[in-house]
């Protein structure tokens, strides 16, 4: 059995969770269950960055220390990608032993490789992002405001410099190893740029992972949290579960942290004797009046308020929908509303009320089987052929429109044949037949993205069991609706939303 192992980033537990953060996870819950419907082992990582100044910093403000502060919004973030139905299969925090372990490992073996050196730093930090600031990117502006602050300290330095042609190998001998492209080149332009040592730990503060070598040093954050992926796979823990799941491993990011994973940690993998890198996916900034959503910027949306205002399958689709992955994307409500509107309430959950409202009209409440050699099971296979092509990708915004061609395609054949004017007989039970294959088949393909209605609609219909329990591609063949089930009637699965 194949594995597809997928993480998003570690998020930092000085703030709550916003939809930036939720269209990160959500994008890998939609790709990570449709791999799970092709049946393959997956395994899905997200979790908490929970060491570092900034994290000290907050929980200071805040009254607490590191640990409470970490504890109370590592809670958040568990919660909230339960409220949004996100199925990970683990939730990692970096102040977790077996993490410690892992990176005290990684970081021993790179210094035992010769790869790390002791130096004194003396240069420019910039809190907010938990990163050294060159000299010629600092301006007067960010030495007034606060934004980066004069830094002096013995450090440890990771020879990055040395892996220059190493990653430049890597890049020439794997051309789909960051996706999309413009992202790839983004991280190949900074590789030939050239690479200078970095600081890897830190002697002002000491909530951190103490380095194994040198007393009184801690790892530097990107370097503690970059190692997660590693520690849930087992590293430094569990040698067998590492070799299974390293393989597979692919990383789901936005553009803003590039460097940090496309360059810097392959090179300390490589450092450390790994030679199996990951695969990354990476996504643009949800922006909202031209502006990046981030922690402290005005615009910060919660997924909750967006929960409440559209349900968790209704945010679910029309978050993911709505922004392709890859580009920046403009987000509003306005536009998230519409596009609720138009798929769910006017497509998918009217083909639903129209169809049982007629099995219910003219045939009893007992759903026909479909003509096995109707037209509709062409556009049923080019359906699913590009919508497995998209999620392949890592494009679900593209395999959801594959898919609601056939919801689309199937109303208008409703419209075109209008079942609501035939009398009871067989000729109606075709019609009606089709459109129940169409949303059995429907229930399958979009139910990476919302599961629950889904699941809904899949026992309307009589069907037994889940759309997340069927197998792909068989089940999105045409003609596997039986006929002779009871139909159930209900409220409208996605109601019109106003204002």
């Amino acid at each position: 059995m194949s594995r597809y192992f997928l993480t998003t980033p570690i998020f930092y537990v000085n703030d709550a969770p916003h939809i930036g953060h939720a269209y990160t996870v959500l994008n890998g819950d939609a790709v990570t269950r449709w791999h799970r419907l092709l049946g393959e082992e997956v395994f899905y990582l997200t979790g908490t960055d929970e060491h570092g100044l900034k994290v000290q910093r907050a929980a200071e403000a805040n009254g607490l220390s590191p640990l409470e502060q970490a504890d109370g919004t590592s809670q958040r973030f568990r919660e909230a990608w339960a409220e949004l139905g996100v199925a990970n299969d683990e939730f990692i925090r970096t102040t977790e032993p077996r993490h410690h372990r892992s990176v005290q490992t990684l970081m021993q073996r790179a210094y035992d490789n010769g790869y790390i050196y002791s130096a004194v730093y003396d240069g420019w930090y910039s809190v907010s992002d938990e990163a050294y600031v060159s000299e010629e990117d600092v301006s007067e502006e960010d030495i007034e405001s606060g934004r980066v602050e004069r830094m002096t300290e013995e450090n440890y330095f990771f020879k990055l410099s040395e892996f220059e042609e190493p990653l430049l190998k890597w890049f020439e001998s794997n051309p789909t190893n960051i996706t999309p492209e413009g992202y790839r080149n983004e991280a190949l332009g900074i590789i030939r740029g050239g690479l200078r040592d970095i600081s890897i730990t830190r002697t002002s503060i000491d909530w951190g992972i103490p380095v194994p070598w040198a007393e009184g040093h801690v790892f530097y954050v990107w370097y503690d949290a970059l190692t997660n992926y590693a520690t849930a796979a087992g590293y430094g823990n569990d040698d067998e579960r590492f070799a299974q799941w390293w393989p597979s491993v692919r990383h789901l990011l936005g553009k803003d942290i590039i460097r940090f994973h496309c360059v810097y940690w392959p090179a300390m993998l490589l450092a450390a004797g790994v030679e199996e890198l990951p695969q990354y996916h990476v996504h643009g900034w949800l922006l909202v009046g031209g502006e990046k959503m981030s922690k402290s910027a005005f615009n910060q949306i919660s997924p909750t308020d967006l929960v409440n205002d559209f349900g968790v399958d209704g945010f679910r689709y029309s978050l993911l929908r709505d922004t392709p992955f890859g580009p920046d994307s403009e987000v509003s409500h306005e536009a998230l509303q519409h596009r609720y509107n138009t798929d769910l309430a006017n497509n998918f959950g009217n083909l639903l009320q129209r169809s049982s409202t007629l099995v219910h009209q003219k045939c009893d409440g007992i759903g026909p089987a479909p003509d096995p050699d109707h037209p509709l099971a062409d556009i049923a296979a080019e359906v699913y052929a590009d919508a497995a092509a998209a999620w392949d990708r890592f494009q679900p915004s593209v395999a959801l429109e594959a898919t609601w061609r056939l919801i689309r395609d199937t109303n208008e054949y409703l419209q075109a044949t209008e079942p609501w004017k035939m009398d009871s007989g067989p000729l109606v039970n075709t019609v009606l037949g089709n459109a129940l294959e169409a949303l059995r088949i429907v229930c399958v393909l979009a139910s990476p993205a919302i599961p629950t209605s889904c699941e809904a609609a899949w026992t309307r219909l009589g069907l037994d069991g889940s759309p997340l329990d069927q197998r792909l591609p068989e089940a999105a063949v045409w003609g596997q609706y039986p006929g002779r089930l009871p139909v159930a009637q209900g409220d409208p699965l996605f109601p019109r939303l106003k204002g």
